[in-house]
């Protein structure tokens, strides 16, 4: 939140309203957006006798969701704690709002600021917001062509993205493993190779697919090989990948994931295929039939022939095959009677069965398909439930961080290994977790065995909630605090360690975040 004051005086006689402003635009190309809002609603503030105290700001920020929009949460926190030392918040018209697919949402969020007796007026619109009734049908249908103006620019630029994949340019995204973003001018001449966040500039130009470089296009036929030629598994692959020091297009380690998206997509012999997934106007994700596909075949330069994709694709269809869950528990309970005990390992190394991880992902967990065969699991399941749920915690915090910093102009390297966080070349973070205990005393507590790790420049320690599942909050402190900590930290750790506690990881993700120097003419 800025502050700030307008220096024009007010009308004659009238008391001056101390008041607040709310600016958003949609993309970042909007160069001047907040701009003209800003000038829109001083004139409007001159004319009212305003003086403007505050300012949120959601630059580059969709309309569609209050998710992601930090000066509207700001200022909605604000509002409802009774902090604002405002009365009022302009905001320059209806869409500056949002452009909520739900208009109810955009008349809850006025509604929360009015029942903390704030305001909120429109500068741009010929309506007075003063809960008349003609006010608020003006309001309504306002609030409905936003909306629709989302909805109508949705598909509209969906059909264009599908005409121009049709015609055998790229659709966005990543290029992927052994390929590169090569930039044409609108008769298809080449202008220059995109790297990595870079975008056209003209509206005209446009994106192809290229071979990438020999290394990396030698990188996939190995592993097309390894996969039709040797057997091996993409998890096998994966590892004799990262044992070569080989990362993704992305700079990451390979994982089964990253080799198997590389081994099922078509553009590897030459097939342009989009809208796999649908996220259309922040509703959640949707995979799509293959009737919804927009295909552009023989539009890309093939890395791999068609008869060893095929081969590849036909390979994956037949290990992909699970049995019914008749027959996965009827293999368990044969295992049982000839080793006695179950656990992961066994189960992994059993000829007849399925791997562990699939009677985990059928049942729920291990100890549920147990519990269906008869087999009481031991004690330590329980310990090790909460172990698996903390790794998995750990794991998707590792990896939203990962996204974040992307997303903001940086780089993150993680190494599996010594688990540790290599961001922008610069420093380094270590992230543990950490499980709530409750002592003797009644009092909670949470371990952290790896305070004396030497190594990271940054450590983050994960604290959980008693469930196990929930983030109470992270501890990003450099490493010499870290270190210096408690071996068990507490609710309250003294004023010197607690002002490292943080509520979410966005600290990091500004430490890391780039900015595009403009180049000098």
């Amino acid at each position: 939140m800025d502050k700030s004051s307008t220096a024009a005086a007010g009308p004659v006689g009238r008391p001056r309203i101390r008041a607040a402003q709310y600016l958003r635009m949609s993309t970042d190309r909007q160069i001047y957006s907040i701009d003209n809002q800003r000038d829109a609603i001083r004139n409007y503030a001159t004319v009212m006798g305003y003086d403007i105290v505050a300012t949120y700001e959601d630059p580059g920020r969709s309309g569609l969701s209050l998710v992601g929009r930090p000066g509207l949460q700001r200022l909605l926190q604000d509002v409802e704690s009774r902090q604002a030392d405002f009365e009022t918040v302009v905001v320059y018209d209806v869409s500056r709002w949002g452009r909520f697919q739900n208009t109810d949402e955009s008349a809850s969020y006025e509604y929360r600021c009015q029942i903390a007796g704030v305001r909120i007026e429109f500068c741009a619109e010929l309506f007075v917001n003063d809960g008349s009734i003609g006010s608020d049908v003006l309001k309504a249908i306002k609030r409905s062509m936003a909306a629709e103006y989302s909805r109508m620019l949705s598909e509209r630029v969906f059909a264009g993205q599908c005409r121009i994949v049709a015609l055998g340019f790229s659709g966005g995204g990543p290029a992927g493993y052994g390929f590169r973003r090569l930039l044409v001018d609108g008769s298809g001449n080449p202008k220059a190779m995109l790297h990595r966040n870079e975008r056209k500039g003209l509206a005209s130009d446009r994106v192809i697919l290229v071979p990438g470089p020999k290394d990396e296009i030698s990188t996939v036929r190995w592993m097309f090989n390894q996969f039709v030629k040797k057997g091996k598994t993409e998890d096998e692959i994966a590892t004799a990948l990262n044992a070569r020091g080989l990362v993704t297009e992305r700079g990451r380690p390979w994982t089964k994931a990253c080799v198997g998206t590389v081994l099922a997509s078509e553009k590897y012999i030459g097939n342009n295929v989009w809208n796999r997934i649908s996220h259309r106007l922040l509703h959640d994700r949707v995979r799509n039939p293959p009737s919804a596909l927009v295909r552009a075949d023989n539009a890309i330069e093939p890395l791999v022939s068609r008869a060893v994709f095929d081969r590849a694709q036909a390979i994956r269809r037949a290990r992909a095959y699970l049995k019914p869950d008749e027959e996965l528990l009827a293999d368990l309970t044969k295992l049982l009677k000839e080793r006695g005990k179950l656990s992961s390992p066994i189960i992994d190394a059993a000829p007849g069965c399925h791997s562990a991880s699939i009677y985990w992902h059928r049942f729920g967990s291990l100890k549920a398909a147990y519990q269906l065969i008869g087999y009481d699991a031991s004690a330590n399941f329980r310990k090790l439930d909460v172990s698996n749920r903390l790794k998995q915690v750990r794991q998707q915090v590792v990896e939203d961080l990962m996204s974040n910093i992307d997303r903001v102009g940086g780089s993150a390297l993680y190494d599996p290994k010594t688990k540790l966080m290599r961001v922008n070349e610069e420093f380094s973070v270590a992230i543990w977790i950490a499980r709530y205990r409750i002592i003797v005393t009644g009092y909670p507590r949470w371990t952290f065995w790896n305070r004396g790790l030497v190594g990271p420049d940054v450590t983050i320690l994960i604290r959980m909630e008693p469930d196990h599942q929930t983030v109470r909050d992270f501890l990003v402190a450099p490493a010499h605090e870290a270190q210096s900590a408690l071996r068990m930290l507490r609710a309250d750790n003294g004023v010197r360690l607690d002002a490292f506690l943080f509520a979410s990881l966005d600290p990091v993700v500004e430490m890391a975040r780039r900015e595009p120097i403009s180049a000098i003419p």
